[in-house]
């Protein structure tokens, strides 16, 4: 039985992939940062099967900001691979905790490198890149040869990430892969993403719990996929002879604007009716456009997104009016 060791498993992706992994016939174990308040809410499906086999599922306290803990969670584990999902990955919180980001987004990819190194393994390493990556974009669609120009404390963080995963593979001949994903949501998406924001918005304003919402820029375009068909694409890249890096993407374009006519559309609302403009909501630095390119994926991974952006858009609607009704 393989193992797997993800960090951020209680996140949107790292859900859907502990998922993925244990019908694969996985032995899952995940880190977890020891909070006052459980984050386990992703992953309850997994843990509480009463009346079923028990899932090969363990969590670990840890934390990608302390080395020595690190190193003792691989040594006793002994994956055969690594997902480095875990990270701070909001955007516009990293203008205002720039330190912190650096120190977990982009230090902590270093900290699991060097705990596989001192361990002396051969285990496979995914490392979460990040389309934010382009920022100010040299050319559309984005490849894996486009320039990166970051433009928030994140990406630049995520830039160390993948420098250091090309230098750790190149210097150490590790398995060490960089996943440049676009934008990938879902109903477990988290609710400071504008995605859920406005999904959670549309089931409340339709509930009569909520009167407005408020967000920045309605123009901005992104190329937005599903995280459930994401994180296949991350296992995908584990299991190719040799390591590589890859842009995971639908290819296609729409704006924050498109997402909100779909989202209140579907519900029989029109979004100009609720949503007002804070400008307090603009990042100091700005990226309008984002859209990648799969065909790399395509070719060599096989990898095809098939869930169009309406039927994600739809999907997180229905989710969140349940939600809200409950």
């Amino acid at each position: 039985m393989k193992k797997a060791l993800i960090t951020g498993i209680t996140g949107q992706d790292g859900s859907y992939l502990s998922e993925l992994l244990l019908d694969k016939g996985y032995e899952v174990h995940g880190l977890v940062r020891r909070v006052s308040v459980s984050t386990y809410e992703r992953l309850l499906h997994l843990i509480n099967r009463e009346g079923q086999d028990k899932l090969p599922l363990y969590l670990h306290d840890s934390d990608l900001g302390s080395t020595g803990s690190l190193i003792n969670v691989v040594k006793d584990v002994q994956p055969d691979e690594i997902y480095n999902l875990a990270s701070q990955s909001n955007v516009g919180t990293s203008f205002k905790v720039p330190e912190y980001t650096a120190n977990v987004t982009g230090m902590g990819t270093l900290r699991l490198l060097e705990a596989v190194r001192h361990n002396g393994l051969k285990t496979k390493f995914y490392q979460a890149s990040t389309s934010e990556l382009y920022g100010k974009i040299r050319e559309t669609p984005q490849t894996e040869e486009t320039p990166f120009h970051p433009r928030s404390p994140y990406a630049v963080a995520k830039l160390y990430s993948y420098w250091i995963i090309i230098n750790y593979r190149e210097s150490y001949n590790m398995f060490a892969c960089n996943g440049i994903l676009f934008n990938h949501e879902s109903p477990r998406r988290g609710e400071d993403f504008v995605t859920r924001k406005i999904t959670k918005a549309v089931a409340r304003i339709k509930n009569g719990l909520q009167k407005k919402l408020y967000l920045g820029n309605l123009d901005a375009k992104r190329d937005w996929g599903h995280a459930r068909e994401y994180v296949e694409g991350m296992w995908l890249m584990l299991q190719q002879d040799e390591p590589d890096d890859f842009v995971l993407a639908t290819g296609e374009i729409h704006s924050v604007r498109e997402f909100l006519e779909h989202a209140f559309g579907h519900v029989g609302l029109n979004y100009q009716d609720y949503v007002e403009i804070d400008p307090k909501l603009y990042r100091p630095a700005e990226v309008d456009l984002l859209i990648g390119s799969p065909e790399k994926a395509k070719k060599k991974l096989g990898w095809i997104p098939k869930i169009t952006f309406k039927d994600l858009v739809v999907e997180m609607v229905e989710a969140d009016m349940k939600e809200v009704s409950r």
